[in-house]
């Protein structure tokens, strides 16, 4: 596994580790947030990003006040977020290393499963002839980036708030689809409850595609366009669509 260090990783690294052998577990650092506010600004400008930022702060309570339907979904889901094994574990400043490229050399895994990482670059995804296999919050290419189940939603696009599992490739989700899965939400969920449920629809078909590779039958198609990036939304947008289309 190639993942970020949170709650999300864990969750997936525990379904997979009781049915596969996960042979090592390599953990990213969070990028700088001054690296990452940079690249925003080159990508969006100074206003969206402001707002951004302010959506950032403002979804701390938000967070707090979904925290008991959260707490509720992980143990209707039986999300487990213990640690992976000390001796499986590898804390590196980005996947995209070169001590990376050599541990999957060495391991010569029959898959690699990317979870909450940055992009990966096409020097590690080149580095071995495995498949490199990723879970992403939305029905992909409509909706690439980040929080595709919400802004779904937002678009009134339920048909299409879903997950996806994909092969890897050096753009943004814009590998081949595997299995996607559609989600339904309920009135207690929100901005950050949505991506329990896409995780937990999600793992099943991680698992599948992990069988695939074994039997050698992994083949991916086309999604769901037409193709878009979305990025977190901001604080004057989640408000304005909190409030004239009940999405939380």
């Amino acid at each position: 596994m190639l993942c970020g260090d949170g709650p999300s990783s864990w969750f997936m690294y525990n379904a997979l580790a009781s049915e596969v052998e996960v042979l090592a577990v390599v953990v990213e650092r969070k990028p700088s947030a001054r690296a990452m506010i940079r690249y925003r600004v080159r990508q969006l400008g100074w206003f969206t990003v402001i707002g951004q930022l302010a959506f950032i702060a403002f979804n701390r309570l938000l967070a707090r006040l979904q925290r008991r339907r959260s707490d509720e979904l992980t143990l209707r889901y039986g999300l487990q977020a213990a640690l992976p094994p000390a001796d499986i574990t590898h804390r590196v400043d980005s996947v995209n290393t070169a001590a990376v490229r050599r541990l999957l050399k060495k391991l010569d895994p029959d898959a690699v499963v990317v979870n909450g990482t940055r992009i990966v670059s096409r020097k590690v995804i080149d580095c071995t002839r495995r498949p490199f296999l990723n879970t992403h919050a939305g029905i992909t290419p409509r909706y690439r980036g980040v929080h595709g189940g919400y802004w779904a939603l937002v678009h009134g696009d339920a048909e299409h708030c879903g997950v996806t599992v994909h092969l890897v490739d050096a753009g943004v989700d814009t590998g081949g689809v595997l299995y996607q899965q559609r989600i339904d939400v309920e009135d207690s969920d929100g901005f950050n409850t949505y991506p329990l449920h896409q995780l937990a629809a999600g793992i099943p078909l991680m698992k599948q595609a992990l069988h695939d590779v074994v039997d050698g039958s992994l083949t991916s198609r086309a999604g769901v366009g037409p193709s878009r990036l979305w990025y977190h939304p901001t604080l004057g947008q989640y408000l304005r669509y909190r409030f004239s289309r009940s999405v939380k």
